[in-house]
Order: structure tokens, then sequence, then C-alpha cells
């Protein structure tokens, strides 16, 4: 209650690292606390509601992974939502504290990549049109380090990166945190277009294989005179779809020359599309 007083304008920073060391001291602190502050959040008091966003921020920067996987629960992210949706306390919600609350989701969505749910709870909220554009998180704020990091996390893979991360977090002043939180986000950044790439990979390949392999048991129906016309439609749109397919996975190659095992894979699909495209013309198409 002291930590979310709404008769105090300023955050009494005292009471809030109390209650962070009662989270971290007690065995249920990490499952009581986040129900606690979900009470207060929802609060027609601006100011407590505002003062409890920062002790809930405060306690994902210090209570470590216990907390992280509470309020990654649905239970937890469901009473966020509330603050924002019309249909429970959004209509009375200041403008203030929804924009916290959204800003708070969104940088969880970027801290914690792996916890699924709250970037399905963030995706939801935009579907509905709740959320129209992501927050713009102000430089010097600082988004909650990740607990323990898991082995090969991104945060790892650069040596360099690694080592000025750390010296810069470790730093008091402004403008390191300031550089601290852009090489956060770029470091991020890179890691999405790489598994967006891997992806598009991914993707790409097993269509080939699946286009490859149904183009082949039509190519022997047609060969035996056995075709339906709306097989033979279907033969059509499979060999113009793999033709276009092949500017892709030359395009692929390309981005993948750093990776022997991926690169392998593409030429083998790519050896794949050659054959059933030749087979075609040599089948269907020559006169």
């Amino acid at each position: 209650d002291k930590a979310t007083d709404p008769s105090i304008p300023e955050e009494n920073w005292e009471c809030i690292q109390r209650f962070c060391e009662q989270v971290n001291a007690e065995t249920e602190g990490p499952s009581l606390a986040p129900r606690l502050l979900a009470h207060k959040i929802q609060s027609p008091q601006e100011m407590e509601a505002l003062h409890a966003l920062t002790v809930l921020e405060t306690c994902v920067n210090n209570c470590g992974e216990r907390f992280h996987n509470e309020i990654a629960k649905f239970r937890f992210l469901n009473e966020l939502i509330k603050v924002l949706c019309p249909k429970y306390y959004g209509t009375w919600s200041s403008e203030k504290v929804k924009s916290r609350v959204t800003e708070v989701i969104f940088s969880w969505t970027v801290w914690f990549p792996q916890e699924v749910k709250i970037r399905d709870a963030y995706q939801m909220l935009k579907k509905q049109g709740i959320v129209k554009e992501d927050p713009k998180v102000p430089e010097d704020k600082i988004l909650p380090p990740p607990s323990p990091r898991p082995q090969n996390s991104i945060f790892d893979t650069d040596e360099e990166k690694s080592k000025l991360l750390a010296r810069l977090l470790k730093s008091s002043h402004p403008a390191d945190l300031q550089a601290a939180n852009r090489l956060i986000k770029s470091i991020i950044r890179e890691e999405h277009e790489k598994s967006a790439k891997v992806s598009r990979r991914v993707n790409t390949i097993s269509e080939v294989s699946e286009n490859a392999k149904r183009m082949d048991e039509l190519l022997e129906n047609y060969k035996r005179q056995e075709l339906s016309k709306s097989d033979q439609e279907t033969l059509e749109t499979l060999f113009q779809r793999c033709e276009k397919l092949r500017p892709l996975l030359f395009r692929l190659a390309s981005e993948t020359v750093d990776d022997d095992e991926a690169l392998a894979e593409i030429l083998q699909a790519n050896d794949k599309l050659t054959q059933v495209l030749r087979q075609y013309r040599q089948v269907v198409a020559s006169p």
C-alpha cells in the first residue's frame, strides 16, 4: 500500500525496494506479488495504478525467473488486458495508465521473445484494434534484463557485443544506458531477421518438396492417360508455381553461403525442382 500510495505524486523508492526484497524473501512471493499488483493496476485512481506499474517493472528487473514465469501466464496477462479493454475497465481507465500498460506488455515481447503467451496477448490486442501501433519506448528507459540467460543466448553469440553490453549495463551514466538499450534492440532486430530467413528457407524447401512429389504423381497418371480435367488443371497450376519457386531458391542460396548444411538442402531442393520441371516439359509440353 505504501509503495502504491496515490496521495504521493512521486515514487516511494524505499518502499518499492522493500516490496521487491519481500518478494524475493518469501517462498510464495513471486506468485502472490503479481496478484496484488494487478489489483492496484486496475485501481480507478490514476496515481495508484501508475505507481503499481512502476513497482511491477521494478520487480521484473529485480525478482528473477520465478517472477518472470508468473507475469508470462495468461492469468496475469488477462488482468493487464482488462485495463485496456472497453468491456472491462478500459472505458474509465485513464489514457496515461492504458499507455503505460501497453508499453509494459510491448517491452516484454522484446525482452522475453521466448514467452509465446506474452506475444500472443499483445498480437490479440493489435488484432482487435485496442493497440493501434507499437509504442515508442523512450531511449532512456532500460528494458528489464532477462533473468539467468540460457546457454547460446542471442546476447552471447557475438563475443565483442556481449562484452560491450555487459560494460554499458554496469555503467551509471545515462548515455551508456541509452547506448545499451540501442545495442540490445539492434541485437534482437538482427536475430529476428535471421529467424525470418531461416523460416523462409524451411517453408520454401518444404513447398518445393510437396509440389515436386505431387507433380510426380500427376505426371505418372498423365503418362497412363488417367488424368481427369481437374487434375490436369492442378498439374498446370503446380508447374507455374514451381517455375516461380526457382528464383526464390537462387535467392535463398545467395543468402546462405555461410551455412554449408542449409546450402546443401537448398541445392537438393533445386535438383528436385529442375528434374520435375524437365519431366513436365518432356511429357506434357512437348508436341
